[in-house]
This record gives C-alpha cells, sequence and structure tokens, in this order.
C-alpha cells in the first residue's frame, strides 16, 4: 500500500520561500507530484514527475518559482517554493499514481494521496 507523508509547510509573507518534503513509499514504478486545492476552489496539479525524474511537468502559474525534485535514495519528494504569492495559499497534498509511459503528467489521474500540508502566503 502507498503511504505519502508531507511536511514543511507554513506561514510566509509575499515573497518568501517554502520547501516541502513527502516521504514516499511508492516503488520505482510510480509517478510522484504536488497538488493543491485553496478554500472553495478545485485541486490543481502543481508539480509532477516520472519515476526517475526524466521528466517534470509543472503549472503554468508556479514555473519559474518553484521546483520539483526528489532524493531516490531516501525515496522522498521535494517542492521548493521561491518568490510565493497569495494566490498560492492552499492545501498542498502529495501524490501518486502508477506510472505508464507518458502517464505521469498533471492532467492524469493521481489515486495515492497523502494528508497534505498547509502553505499560507500573507500580503
Amino acid at each position: 500500500q502507498v503511504q505519502l507523508a508531507e511536511s514543511g509547510g507554513g506561514s510566509v509573507q509575499t515573497g518568501g520561500s517554502l520547501r516541502l518534503s513527502c516521504a514516499a513509499s511508492t516503488t520505482n514504478a510510480h509517478c510522484l507530484g504536488w497538488f493543491r486545492q485553496a478554500p472553495g476552489k478545485e485541486r490543481e496539479g502543481v508539480a509532477t514527475t516520472t519515476p526517475t525524474g526524466t521528466s517534470t511537468y509543472y503549472a503554468d502559474s508556479v514555473k519559474g518559482r518553484f521546483t520539483l525534485s526528489k532524493d531516490s535514495v531516501k525515496n522522498t519528494l521535494f517542492l521548493q517554493m521561491n518568490n510565493l504569492k497569495p494566490e498560492d495559499t492552499a492545501m498542498y497534498y502529495c501524490a501518486a499514481r502508477a506510472y505508464v509511459p507518458g502517464g505521469c503528467a498533471l492532467n492524469y489521474k493521481y489515486n495515492h494521496w497523502g494528508q497534505g500540508t498547509q502553505v499560507t502566503v500573507s500580503s
């Protein structure tokens, strides 16, 4: 059973940075990524990656500000978030899905989820 545990959320001011971590029990046959959901809004993909990290996908709203990385030895996924904006405020979830070629992008359905970690950005 896939288990995902997020950490690293918090409150920062506009322009600040946070680093989210996700400890994953996944194998090297899973896509991993981060999604977020703000109050009153639908959940949206933030960044996802293939099992080996060869391909990474970002939402347009975070390109150039967020960086996804993975420690394959520790099987931990990171999301470095820089230049945070109030519109980044949301619950951030780590997610996984079984890998199929070409199937790790943001628009694919992820079916394993962590509990989430709150990110709040104040102006």
